[in-house]
């Protein structure tokens, strides 16, 4: 993977690929808006990034990251280079293990506000009628982004801290449905393929073959992605993986 570094003199690099030895790093969970205002691998690397309005987000990340210590972080949009038909799909098979690998996990809601003043000093209700409705509940790459990683933290629009996966728990698990086990952290392994397919029932993705590709990493079930395939067909892989992956492990029977 590729990660992101804020420098003393405040400009963004990007790292070589790494391999191995990864550093520890935050990581970025989002909504994305329309193609051409996220940054991109290309924007970083010839400086056209801060011109767009996604710059604000990852700017954000940077910054967390930062005052939680680390040096390194990763930001979907800007971390892959899409341009390049190997990375793409190393990425999207990797996705799942990126976010339950990563130090620290940040939620930015882009439609989420605190209206200026200070979560700690609010209670729940003053920006809770928003946070149920948020995009980011409906987008089909963000059901992993919420179970893979270990620590999860939620932040509005302004960048302020909301709560985290253990403080918002029963919030999440009404939002979203998913049992408060698997919020929790427990193994997925403990949950049936039906229920965890449920989780991501009302979910969407812009590319139609993404919502079974977005659920490879719950299942520990790994396809090449092949998009203009359809919806079904990618389905159809999906649980081919999935009964592969069922057989293996109770011996094949």
């Amino acid at each position: 993977m590729r990660l992101l570094k804020l420098n003393n003199n405040g400009e963004l690099s990007l790292t070589k690929d790494l391999i191995d030895k990864i550093p520890p790093y935050g990581i970025l969970s989002h909504t994305w808006g329309d193609d051409e205002e996220e940054v991109t691998f290309q924007d970083l690397k010839n400086g056209s990034g801060k011109k767009k309005a996604g710059y604000k987000k990852v700017r954000f990340c940077a910054e967390q990251t930062t005052r939680n210590g680390l040096q390194y972080f990763w930001v979907d949009t800007c971390c892959i280079d899409k341009s390049n038909n190997t990375e793409l799909p190393e990425a999207i098979v990797s996705m799942f293990r990126w976010y339950h690998n990563a130090t620290k996990c940040y939620v930015y809601l882009a439609d989420v506000s605190v209206n200026g003043q200070d979560p700690a000093n609010q209670s729940f209700q003053s920006w809770g009628p928003t946070f149920p409705k948020s995009r980011w509940f409906t987008r089909g790459w963000t059901l992993q982004e919420l179970i893979a990683p270990p620590f999860v933290e939620f932040f509005s629009m302004e960048g302020q801290l909301l709560g985290d996966k253990k403080s918002l728990e029963y919030q999440l698990h009404d939002i979203t449905g998913i049992a408060l086990q698997a919020l929790q952290g427990h193994a997925l392994s403990g949950f049936n393929a039906t229920e965890r397919l449920s989780w991501a029932k009302s979910r969407e993705t812009k590319r139609e073959e993404d919502k079974a590709y977005s659920l490879m990493g719950m299942f520990n079930a790994y396809m090449p992605p092949l998009y203009g395939e359809g919806i079904a067909n990618a389905f159809r892989r999906l649980r081919e993986e999935i009964h592969k992956c069922s057989s293996s492990t109770h011996g094949g029977k």
